[in-house]
Order: structure tokens, then sequence, then C-alpha cells
């Protein structure tokens, strides 16, 4: 599928705007380096992320599930895709300024999580497969992924529901067990953009509605995800 065709069926924006926007986004030109009243211009290496968060009934269902099965992260990841694993920038600006215009692009969508998948023996983790809305993420991942935020990840990108990571063998497998006939279906409207600051929180910088020019900024903890981010990326 050329990302041509991917961004007309994803995009609020048309195909050839949003690539022509994406592909320029990046030179310098006058007038669009303004910094958002009460920030500052920053130019030194950050760690930024990207994920879709869920309803808040539906979030709070899955980490009871999480925290059944003994992952010691339930009680502070909450259920999420993730988009963009912990990535390095150094231009926090630009990397801002490029993920709005991701959303801006965007249409909303829904998404439907069903039954159940492992990344093992690779690694230990079982989640919960995206069904419906999966090409929307993996085409939102493409484009995210390509100015400040482009480098190389290990794995191919594989948009899921982690579940339960890094426990015991027996836990691994009644997770696997106990939600494999688990279905949800939900709208998605915006994603987060999160900065890893330096104690190991995650921090909700912006939640970004899709097909707006929306600039939420906020301040909402999202402790330390390193525990997801091998597979977050696979």
């Amino acid at each position: 599928m050329s990302s041509k065709n991917a961004t007309a069926r994803g995009g609020a924006c048309s195909a050839g705007e949003a690539e022509r926007t994406l592909g320029n986004r990046y030179e310098d030109q006058p007038g669009q380096d303004t910094v958002a009243e009460g920030d500052t211009a920053r130019t030194e290496d950050v760690s930024v992320g990207v994920i879709l968060g869920f309803p808040e009934e539906i979030a709070e269902e899955l980490q009871r599930w999480r925290a059944s099965f003994g992952d010691p992260m339930a009680g502070v990841i909450p259920a999420h895709i993730t988009l963009i694993t912990t990535t390095p920038t150094q231009d926090w600006e630009a990397t801002r300024r490029h993920v709005r215009e991701v959303a801006r692009c965007q249409r909303p969508f829904m998404v439907t999580i069903a039954g159940t998948g492992t990344f093992r023996p690779v690694s230990p983790v079982v989640f919960i497969k995206v069904e419906d809305g999966f090409e929307h993420c993996v085409d939102l991942h493409r484009r995210l992924q390509q100015g400040p935020l482009h480098r190389e990840l290990p794995f191919a990108y594989h948009p899921h529901v982690t579940i339960a990571h890094d426990v015991a063998p027996e836990s691994l497998d009644e997770a696997e067990t106990a939600l494999k006939n688990y279905k949800a279906t939900f709208p998605v409207v915006s994603m987060g953009l999160y900065e890893h600051d330096a104690d190991g929180i995650w921090q909700l910088r912006e939640e970004l509605d899709f097909g707006t020019e929306t600039n939420n900024d906020a301040g909402t903890p999202f402790t330390d995800a390193a525990a997801d981010t091998a597979t977050d990326a696979g």
C-alpha cells in the first residue's frame, strides 16, 4: 500500500497536502518557530512518545486485568496503544510542530480490540490484538516516524495493547487464556504527546485532537514505561 493511499484513507488533509507538508516542514522558514506562550525554545536532547489513550472505563478494566496477572506496571502504565515508542529528538519545537501536523491531518476513527496474542518467545509479553483501526494505527505510526522522529526500529511496528509483561510463564498463559474472548470498541479522536523526563516519568505535554489545530498543553504524569519499550516497537 502506498503512503499516498494510506494518507488519503486516514487523514483529514488531502494526500498531496499531507505529503507536501510533512516533506517540507523542517526547512527553516521565517515566522514558523514561534514558541507557545509560557514555554521556552528547547534544543537539548529529549525523549518522546506518542500514544492512543482509551476511554476511562475500558482503561480501568484492562488495568485491573493486568494487575491480576501480577504485572508490576499495572498501576503506573494506563492501557494504551503506542504509536511512537521512546524516541530521542534534538529539537522539541520541530517535534511538536510535526506531531501537531499529523494530528491535524488525521480523522477520528474507530478501534476494536479483541482476543489475545503474544510476542513469546522473543519477548515475554501477552497483548490484546487491535482489529478495527489496525491500518489507521500503522499509517499514523508511519507518518509520525518521519522528520525529527525518524529512526530505524529493531522490530516492525505492530499495534497492540500490552496486558501482561515480564511475569511468570504461568501468568502469561493465564492472561492469554483469560482474555481470549475479550472485545471492546471505541472511537479514537486524539493522541497524546509525552516527554520522558529526567526523573523517569512520562509527562503528557499535549493531547492533540484529530482534524483540528488544538493545542492542549498538559502536565499529566505517566510513570516510566520502559518495561513496554521493546515490545511497543514490535
